[in-house]
């Protein structure tokens, strides 16, 4: 499965925002855009330039291929509402992002690499696509065999480290080691200091 291998920390530095939690430590021994010409890459703030870098970090930070993230963006146009926050709604919407929302992850691709590797079952049937797109009424367990883990036995800990806040659309019991989805994203839920008009007005050129 292709991704983005490339570190989070040089990934965050180009965007100048922290896609991951331990982004802030990299930027702030950090700073400035890497590159050897970093300074004059930064030059001149056009609309387009500033309608990718938004694309581009969103995308980035839900950990998103291009190819992916235009598909999705598509669908969010045809579908009713706001393009922007549908395509938002989509995002958070995906199985790694509620298992890291529910606190099961520290990080978005460490709850990537959990979905993957098939450690959840989807309405009791094993699920190791990442992308899968989850609904109210939706319920997101871990597998018996993986609960014996290290890692699963040391998940209350994780979500207490964790530092997602409550969500009206997601509920979790690191106990019972279960995610249900019990409705649907609100605007403000998602990734804060999100702008997704100018991606809606990127893909719209």
């Amino acid at each position: 499965m292709a991704r983005d291998r490339s570190p989070i920390g040089k990934q965050s530095r180009r965007e100048s925002y922290a896609l991951a939690p331990k982004a802030h430590k990299v930027m702030a021994k950090k700073q400035g855009i890497p590159g050897e010409h970093a300074d004059m890459r930064r030059r001149g703030g056009s609309l387009y330039l500033t309608q990718l870098r938004e694309k581009q970090k969103v995308r980035r930070t839900y950990g998103l291929l291009e190819k992916q993230f235009a598909k999705l963006m598509k669908e969010a146009s045809r579908a009713e509402g706001l393009a922007g926050e549908n395509l938002l709604q989509f995002l958070e919407r995906r199985a790694d992002n509620a298992v890291y929302r529910a606190g099961f992850a520290l990080t978005r691709r460490q709850a990537r690499q959990l979905v993957s590797h098939g450690h959840f079952t989807l309405n009791g049937r094993r699920v190791d696509i990442p992308s899968i797109r989850l609904k109210p009424g939706d319920v997101l367990e871990v597998r018996p065999k993986s609960q014996k883990s290290e890692y699963f036995k040391g998940l209350a800990d994780i979500v207490a480290a964790s530092s997602q806040n409550p969500l009206s659309w997601l509920k979790s019991d690191a106990k019972k080691m279960k995610i249900e989805i019990t409705g649907l994203p609100k605007r403000e839920e998602a990734e804060a200091g999100i702008n997704e008009q100018l991606i809606v007005e990127y893909y719209s050129r």
